[in-house]
C-alpha cells in the first residue's frame, strides 16, 4: 500500500499526539505532530516579543522562521525546540497564532507536501477538514473538558512544571473556544469522522478501538 491517510483532529488535552504516536508505530506509518509546528512559530513570537494584537507582526516572525521535523524533534532555526515548545507559555498563545491566515496556510502548505503519497497519520484540528479532506481515515477525539485538563496537569507535572487543575481547565476552555470561533480553518468534526469519547479510556482502549478503524480500512 503506497498511500493511506489517516487524520486525527480533537480539542486540546484529548490525546491525540500520544494517540497518534502510537498508531504510528503499530502500523509503520509516518507521524507527522501538526500542532508542534505552530507550537514553534508561537515559541518564536514569544522570543521576539511580537505583537500578539497585530497580524503583521506575526508575519514577521513567520517569514523569517526556518522549521525542521527530524522524527520525534523539532528544530526552530537550527535549533532544537523540543522541549520548550511544550511550556505553558507557548501553550496560552499557540491557539492565537494559529488563528492567523497566513500562518494556517504556510504551515497547511508544508503537511501536505510532508504526506503527499505516503503512509501517514497526522493530528491537530483541521486535518480531516482542510488540510487532507480525502484522508482514508478520519477520527474526531473528544474528552470532557475536567479529563483533559486533568491530562495536561499531569503532563505538567512530569516535566517539573508547576501548575494548577483550575487554572488548566481555564486554560483548556479558552483554547476550546478560539479554535472553535476562530474563522481560519476552525476546529470542527469532518462529515465523515468517526467520533471517538476517550474520557474514562486508557490510552491501551483508545489505541485497540482505533486499530479496530484502521483494520477495516486497510
Amino acid at each position: 500500500m503506497e498511500k493511506f491517510v489517516v487524520a486525527v483532529d480533537g480539542p486540546a488535552g484529548s490525546g491525540k499526539s500520544t494517540i497518534s504516536k502510537i498508531i504510528a508505530k503499530r502500523y509503520g506509518l509516518t507521524y507527522l505532530d501538526t500542532g508542534a509546528m505552530y507550537r514553534m512559530i508561537a515559541l518564536k513570537v514569544l522570543k521576539e516579543g511580537a505583537d500578539l494584537e497585530r497580524v503583521e507582526s506575526i508575519e514577521r516572525v513567520l517569514s523569517e522562521s526556518k522549521i525542521d521535523i527530524d522524527g520525534e524533534k523539532f528544530f526552530l532555526d537550527g535549533e532544537d525546540v523540543s522541549i520548550d515548545i511544550r511550556s505553558r507559555e507557548v501553550t496560552a498563545i499557540v491557539s492565537q497564532v494559529a488563528a492567523v491566515k497566513s500562518v494556517r496556510e504556510k504551515l497547511v502548505e508544508m503537511q501536505r507536501k510532508i504526506g503527499q503519497g505516503k503512509r501517514v497519520i497526522l493530528d491537530g484540528r483541521d486535518i480531516g477538514t482542510v488540510v487532507f479532506p480525502n484522508a482514508d481515515l478520519k477520527i474526531f477525539l473528544v474528552a470532557s473538558p475536567e479529563e483533559r485538563a486533568s491530562r495536561r496537569l499531569k503532563d505538567y507535572e512530569s516535566k517539573g512544571q508547576e501548575a494548577e487543575f483550575y487554572s488548566v481547565l481555564e486554560e483548556i476552555k479558552k483554547r476550546d473556544k478560539i479554535d472553535s470561533t476562530r474563522k481560519e480553518s476552525p476546529l470542527k468534526k469532518a462529515t465523515d469522522a468517526v467520533e471517538l469519547d476517550t474520557s474514562g479510556m486508557t490510552i491501551e482502549e483508545v489505541c485497540d478501538e482505533i486499530s479496530k478503524m484502521v483494520d477495516s480500512r486497510i
